[in-house]
Formats: C-alpha cells, structure tokens, sequence
C-alpha cells in the first residue's frame, strides 16, 4: 500500500516547520490524506495516524508492539527513566510500585490536600481583582502535586522550584522535541538554554529531598516515602535513589500540566456559558451545602465531571508518538520494527466524523447513552492501554474538587476587551487568561 506524503516537506527540516508554525491546523488537516500519512521530522520519516481504530490498535489491541517515540527521547534527560519513559519489564515493575499511591483509599488523602491549597490561593483574591488564572491554576497544581510528593521543609523548596522549572520544561522541551536532532544541543537556541537550566535546577533539588530522606528514613506520610518505602513483592527490593528521582520529576511534570490547563479552561468555558455554569453551580450548592467539599462529593457531581469531560476532549494533548518494536501491520501497510508513529489526540477530539459539533463546548455529550456512540480511540486525553497514565484518577478528582471549591465561593469574569488565544505547545495553553474575581456574596 503506498502510503501518501504529506504536503509542505521541505529539505532538511521536512515538516517541523509547518507542525510548529501551523500545529493542530497541519495535524487536522492530515485526515484528508487518508488514516496512514507519511510525516518527516527533519529527516526522520514517520508514520502519522488520523483514524481512532489505528490509534486504538497501537495503544491497546498491539500495544506491547510499540514503546515511546523519539518526542519522549528528547525528554529523557529531564524525565530520566520515570513511568512515562520506561518500558518493558522494568516499566510494569515501577507501576506496580507505584500502583497503590494512586488507589481509592489514598486519593482520599490527596483530595484533602486539593481543597486546602484551592482554599489557600482563593484566600489570596481580593473582591474585583484581576487575576491570570492560567498562572494561578499552574502554581495551584503544581503545588497540590508537590504538596502530596513532600511534607518536609525541604520538599518545600523543591515545590517552588517545580513551580518555576517545571513550565519552561514543558514549552521548550516541545520545540526541542519537535526540532531536528543536531538543533538540539544548539547552546544558542534560546529555547535549548531555558530548558537545559531549569533540568539542571529541578534535578538538584529533588535529589536534596532524597538525600534527606535516606538521611533519617522517616515514614513522612508522603507519596515521596511511598516511593522509598516500596518493595517489589517478587524480590523484596525497593527502588535506587535515581529511579526515585526520575519518578519525582515524573511525577510533578505529568501530574501539573494537564489539571493546570484543563482547570485554566474550565472555567474560562463556563464564563462562555451560562446556562452551564448555572447547572455546574445549582449541583455543587446542592451537594456541598456551604461546606468544604470532600473525596465523598466527587462521584455526585455527575453534570461537573461531564463538563471535566468535555474540557479535556477540547483542551488536549496535540501529539503523541510511539515506536514499533517489531514489524507490525498497520492498516495494511506493514511498518518495520523502528518505525515511528505519531498521531494527536487534539485532532482526533475535534474530529467530526466521530465528535458531533466538535467546536461546540456540550458537556452533555458525555451522557453515558452518548458517549457510549464515539468509537475507541477517538477520546484519550489520558492514552490508553497498558500506557495509559496512572495518575487518571488523580486529575479527575483534582479538577472536581478545585472546581467546585471555587465555584462556591468566587464567580470568575471575563476581562472586557482582552482576547483569550489558544497556544499549542505539548498542551493547549492559554496565552493568557485575565479573570476579574468576585466573591459571590458580593455579586
């Protein structure tokens, strides 16, 4: 079968500076071509994916077939070998480590944290103030990550250092990704020197936080003396301090970055709409009744959690990569071990083949009777499969209740005369999002 190329190659650089300067404009464009395109990154040839069968096939029914792609490569000396970058056996024994942090009993725990910290950084606003609620929503999830990771003073300092590292890491890191191989090492590639500094001070502290928890092997309660104090069934061992390390930075990286957009988003779409920002509201005053909301409120915010659903069909991942490990048959073209494939999740979401009115903001497309009707693959703001991200459940929760926590208390207003563009880099960022603050006794 021949597989097309897409338009747009040119010599050397191939398609990276149409995906950057176009991003999800070229990738949506790519369905026209057919389910297989052929894409170059620089000279690498790779294989992009608009159908959700395929990308169902190489996430779930081949996915012991496929590892990461060279996207999560270009992360490795940040990220290190952590869940997100491992493979084989060594990926499934830190998952199943890893495993009971994330279960029921401990999500309980966390959601403590979340409504706390929502608690503290709304305590900050004053009443018609203007506040950029992109950068509040990133310093709140990453401070709920670090907060649940590190209880020590010394996790303190690493929190705040996430706080600045970590969002230089996720922009630049995507043009370095995205770029070809000899701009990587580039020292005067601005985005190359954000990015290699804030590694550089993300890793020092994160490994001073180990080194002093190994220094008095106290059980702190946190995740981080989860991670120290597990022990692998089978053989009894319990991880090096590196691969903690790497696990920490996978960790605060993978568990900020989606809640801060998809809460940044939230509630700039329920500004948008009112009737569903009145339905939102009506169930949260219902169920939480002028009180703090708990882990106990999540599963009743059903219409909230359809509306979480909606944001992150909406606000996704652009794209996402992964590498065969022996010949596999894709479609009917038959891909030789090595081969990379690619395909975006963003796209796929705005989809209308699969996604009615895809443009249209409709939480109640996630009526169970609804969403029942979108085929696999279509919808994976977490991935799928044996891959899929462990801290799912995590995010949910923590959009669920910061949501709700605010909503009770605050009403958010677009600033007049102040456009909200979308900016694709790994994510969908807001370029800005100014919201004037009011509490709603005062309204």
């Amino acid at each position: 079968m021949n597989v097309p190329v897409a338009p747009g190659r040119r010599i050397l650089l191939g398609h990276t500076p149409s995906m950057l300067r176009q991003r999800v404009g070229f990738t949506s464009s790519l369905r026209a071509h057919g389910d297989i395109v052929r894409l170059f990154l620089g000279p690498l040839e790779t294989y992009f994916l608009t159908s959700p069968e395929l990308v169902n096939h190489v996430l779930v029914g081949e996915g012991s077939s496929f590892s990461k792609g060279i996207i999560f490569d270009r992360f490795r000396p940040f990220m290190g070998n952590g869940l997100v970058m491992s493979e084989g056996a060594f990926h499934r024994r830190q998952r199943r480590l890893m495993q009971p942090a994330f279960h029921g009993a401990r999500l309980a725990a966390y959601a403590d944290t979340m409504v706390r910290a929502t608690g503290e950084l709304t305590a900050t606003w004053r009443a018609g103030e203007v506040r950029r609620l992109d950068a509040d929503m990133q310093r709140l999830a990453i401070t709920v990550v670090g907060e649940t990771l590190f209880a020590t003073e010394l996790g303190r300092r690493a929190v705040a250092e996430a706080r600045r590292s970590i969002p230089v890491v996720l922009k630049a890191g995507m043009v370095r990704a995205l770029s070809p191989r000899f701009l990587e090492h580039v020292p005067v590639v601005p985005a190359n020197r954000r990015f290699d500094r804030a590694v550089e001070r993300l890793r020092q502290v994160v490994q001073e936080v180990i080194t002093g928890w190994r220094a008095s092997g106290e059980d702190h309660g946190d995740l981080l003396s989860m991670l120290m104090l597990a022990r692998d069934p089978g053989t009894g061992e319990g991880m090096t301090d590196d691969q903690v390390h790497d696990e920490v930075i996978t960790l605060l990286t993978a568990g900020s970055e989606t809640t801060a957009v998809a809460l940044t988003w939230l509630f700039h779409e329920l500004a948008r709409h009112p009737e569903v920002l009145r339905r939102v509201r009506a169930e949260v005053d219902g169920v939480v009744s002028g009180r703090a909301a708990t882990f106990a409120d999540v599963p009743k915010l059903e219409y909230l959690r359809r509306v979480v659903s909606e944001v992150l069909r909406m606000y996704p991942i652009w794209i996402l990569m992964r590498r065969a490990l022996r010949d596999v048959e894709l479609g009917g073209v038959r891909l030789p071990a090595g081969t990379e494939v690619m395909f975006s999740p963003f796209s796929l979401h705005f989809d209308p083949r699969f996604h009615e009115d895809p443009a249209v903001f409709e939480p109640d497309r996630w009526l169970p009777e609804r969403a029942a009707r979108i085929p696999k693959g279509a919808y994976v703001p977490f991935g799928a499969g044996t891959r899929q991200c462990i801290g799912q459940a995590f995010a949910h929760t923590e959009i669920t209740l910061v949501a709700a926590t605010v909503l009770a208390g605050w009403e958010l207003f677009p600033v007049p005369g102040v456009p909200v563009r979308l900016t694709v880099t790994s994510a969908a960022y807001p370029d800005r999002m100014p919201m004037t603050v009011v509490p709603r006794r005062a309204v």
